[in-house]
């Protein structure tokens, strides 16, 4: 067992350990507020059971996270004192999630473990720091009641961040620090909003009650609708280019695949140099479209493997294919990325760079095998290719194999 197995299986055990005592805690206390948990359970299970993803969009559940988030905070119910506590709202937390997703495990659905991790450590996290304090009377109303949920907001926020970028590591060993950042570049978004949510809906069920849990759940449901219709276009936007990458190989210019090859190859070498989420969607669509400037050409160039031509001809097939993506509307990065692929150099765009070194890898390992291909990489490293790009290459390809798709990271 690796470093990475040890890792994942201490998080899962962490928080299986932390159900089972809070669970146990529970059942020898019994349950108090009883009414207040059911509610929260129920909004936690409807919130887990609409939990969605799509191809580019991060796996949430924004009504789960919110509502597991205001029972957590949860101090007063509508002006009485609750008497749950940290124990009570894991495990209220942990049964309801899992029921929620049973829909999910029942349809094969993957992640369903990693995310009632995150969110029982998360929920836990946030609980065992304020129901003791509350509890205890250590909480009282005014600024310093504000001050308090805004940090352990933030808190859990960061929390959350920190296991999910963990839990990322462990399953692709892709590198820590950048998975961190993007699950950190989450958070101003809809992240900030389920914590939001889940305070202001903590802060009025102690005013109003039970009441609230609905009220406060329409604009979550809202914003969820709006997602899901932006991962629709999103989606297609994304399937229009892998089909239009496509036309090379259709037109004979390339063999079949080697777009959609390059193209997965440059994503795990973009990982392995810390390129963040944007950049590495802006890699792919490069990618997939490098070579479409080759249908430009009155006569195919060989197997379509443009690394053997003259740097004259390489610029000028990388040129036009530019052209033709800023007619495409795939954005000026990606346009860019295309047509400085054939200028190695100081100035070449990081991920202009990867793609030059993968395509050239991927057409002379056709032609010569894997360790050849490495081998005259290694050797074009003074001027052709880029170095680190090429120690990256090889440690992407000494390592276990790379995941062709990109899986996005769960969030909330």
């Amino acid at each position: 067992m690796n470093a990475r197995s040890l890792s994942l299986a201490a998080l899962h055990a962490s928080a299986a350990l932390a159900v089972v005592l809070c669970l146990l805690l529970t059942g020898v206390q019994g349950v108090r507020d009883g009414g207040t948990a059911l509610a929260f359970g129920t909004l936690i299970a409807v919130g887990e059971v609409m939990r969605w993803s799509g191809p580019g969009v991060r796996d949430m559940a924004p009504l789960g996270a919110a509502g597991s988030l205001a029972y957590a905070l949860l101090g007063d119910d509508a002006g009485a004192p609750t008497r749950h506590g940290a124990a009570q709202v894991v495990a209220v937390v942990a049964v309801a999630s899992l029921l929620g997703n049973v829909p999910h495990i029942a349809r094969g659905r993957c992640g369903v473990v990693d995310h009632l991790v995150r969110r029982v450590l998360a929920v836990g996290f946030a609980a065992l720091c304020f129901q003791p304090l509350f509890n205890r009377g250590f909480v009282a109303d005014g600024p310093g009641y504000a001050a308090l949920l805004l940090t352990l907001l933030v808190l859990t926020a960061l929390c959350d961040a920190v296991v999910a970028a963990a839990l990322a590591h462990a399953r692709t060993g892709w590198p820590y620090g950048p998975l961190l950042r993007d699950e950190l570049r989450a958070v101003p978004g809809i992240g900030s909003a389920m914590c939001a949510t889940g305070a202001v809906t903590a802060l009025a069920v102690a005013v109003v009650g039970l009441w609230a849990l609905p009220l406060f759940s329409v604009p979550l449901l809202l914003t969820q609708v709006a997602l899901r219709r932006y991962a629709a276009v999103r989606a297609t936007y994304r399937q229009t280019i892998a089909s239009l990458a496509r036309a090379t190989e259709i037109a004979g210019y390339t063999p079949a695949g080697h777009a959609h090859r390059v193209a997965a190859l440059c994503q795990a070498v973009g990982r392995e140099l810390g390129l963040t989420e944007p950049e590495l969607t802006v890699l792919e669509y490069a990618a997939l479209m490098h070579d479409i400037g080759q249908l430009s050409l009155v006569d195919p160039v060989p197997e379509g493997a443009t690394s053997p031509l003259p740097p004259e001809e390489q610029r000028r097939i990388a040129l036009l294919g530019g052209a033709v993506v800023r007619q495409t509307g795939a954005g000026a990065q990606v346009a860019a990325v295309v047509e400085r692929q054939a200028d190695p150099g100081p100035g070449q765009p990081r991920a202009a760079r990867i793609v030059r070194v993968v395509n050239a890898y991927e057409e002379k390992a056709r032609a010569c095998g894997p360790l050849s291909a490495l081998e005259e990489l290694r050797l074009g490293t003074g001027g052709q290719y880029a170095p680190e790009v090429v120690s990256a290459l090889a440690r992407v390809l000494s390592g276990e194999p790379y995941c062709p798709a990109r899986p996005w990271v769960t969030h909330g």
